[in-house]
């Protein structure tokens, strides 16, 4: 089963799931992808493999999308029982049409996703605002789970944790 966890900008995707590969690190049932993106590396950012768009060209992805200017892909589907990613939402309905598929969304409030964007320093003020602007419907059919993370560090890990153990006992029953 592949999951795809999406959510706005600022949510705290990369944090939480840093947290779950901790949570997770030596059950085999359970992979985490390592994204390609074409987007230099950054040390305090996500752990992806950056590569140029030429070199973005000439993969093979089993999923792969475009989002903000870049490309995003990622080749392993099959690693594992449960197969987890962060992908843009607008890649959910492709995925779900290759793949069983079960989507995390992770969201917080409009005020705090401004606040983390702002944070970042990554973006300009209006760039903020574009992106906390955009909004993509989840497909009809495809289960979803959200994970509020508006809270502390320790409190997103949990429930987003305990989002991904629910997965993984749906999908060991499969």
């Amino acid at each position: 089963m592949l999951v795809l966890v999406v959510g706005p900008s600022g949510a705290g995707k990369d944090t939480l799931l840093n947290a779950a590969r901790d949570a997770f690190r030596d059950d085999s049932r359970i992979h985490f992808v390592r994204r390609v993106i074409t987007r230099p590396a950054d040390p305090a950012g996500e752990n992806h493999e950056s590569v140029t768009e030429a070199e973005f060209a000439t993969r093979n992805f089993a999923l792969s999308w475009s989002a903000h200017g870049l490309h995003y892909g990622f080749a392993a589907v099959d690693t594992a029982p449960v197969v987890v990613a962060n992908v843009s939402r607008g890649v959910i309905a492709a995925a779900a049409a290759q793949y069983p598929v079960r989507v995390i969304e992770v969201t917080a409030p409009p005020e705090v996703l401004a606040a983390r964007l702002a944070a970042r320093g990554r973006e300009s003020a209006a760039d903020v605002a574009r992106r906390l602007g955009r909004t993509a419907a989840i497909p009809q059919g495809v289960a979803v789970e959200t994970v509020w993370n508006d809270a502390t560090l320790a409190v997103g890990a949990e429930r987003f944790v305990a989002a991904l153990h629910r997965v993984l006992d749906a999908a060991l029953r499969l």
